[in-house]
This record gives structure tokens, sequence and C-alpha cells, in this order.
């Protein structure tokens, strides 16, 4: 299998072979690499403060400041795991999958162009 995604008629886009080649392959494998991974990790965390907050009550009500518990904060640890893990994955596509994607988009529109 080559990594040309035009096909034999002049100008037209052959979208199985674009699903075929190497590049895509590619770019889904390594955004898989992080979405996977990051996606179990949170499911982790979250299922964890939900238990806590369910069979630990005791222990997420302890005051650790005032009326702040560490329920609470766990909670809004909830928060910005989900800012920290969308902010790595915006790095994350910008580095390694955004050239690829490039690429990819430029060699469509060049076959595009020539239909």
């Amino acid at each position: 299998m080559t990594d040309r995604i035009d096909s034999e008629s002049a100008g037209a886009i052959d979208y199985i072979a674009v699903e075929e080649s190497p590049r895509l392959q590619k770019l889904k494998r390594t955004q898989r690499s992080f979405i996977f991974p990051m996606a179990a990790l949170f499911l982790i965390w979250y299922f964890v403060y939900v238990l806590l907050a369910a069979f630990a009550t005791e222990f997420m009500g302890q005051r650790v400041w005032g009326d702040i518990t560490i329920g609470l904060l766990l909670g809004l640890g909830q928060f910005v795991s989900t800012f920290a893990i969308t902010m790595g994955y915006v790095a994350f596509a910008n580095r390694k999958l955004d050239p690829i994607a490039q690429e990819i988009r430029e060699e469509l529109e060049k076959v595009e162009a020539q239909a």
C-alpha cells in the first residue's frame, strides 16, 4: 500500500485510500495514545471520589480549614483535573497531531484543486 491518497481518476479523492493511508493511521494511533490513558486515569479518579463520598463520609467530612472539607477540595479537584487534561491535550495536539493533520489536509486540497 502506498502513501498516495489520490485515485486513478483525475482529481478525485479516494477516501478509502485516505482512511487506510499510513499517515492517517499514525495520526489516529498518536491521538489514541493520549486519549485512552487520560480517559482511564480521569475515570478512576472520578470513581474514587464518588466511592469516597458514598462510603467514607467521615473522611470526606473532615474539616481542613473553616468550613472547607476534604470532600469539597476533592470535588474542586475534579474541575481542576478536567482543565489540566484539556490544556495537556491542546498542547499535545498542537505539537504532535496538528503537523500530521496539516500534511494530510494539504495533500487532499492539492488533489481537490486538480479536479
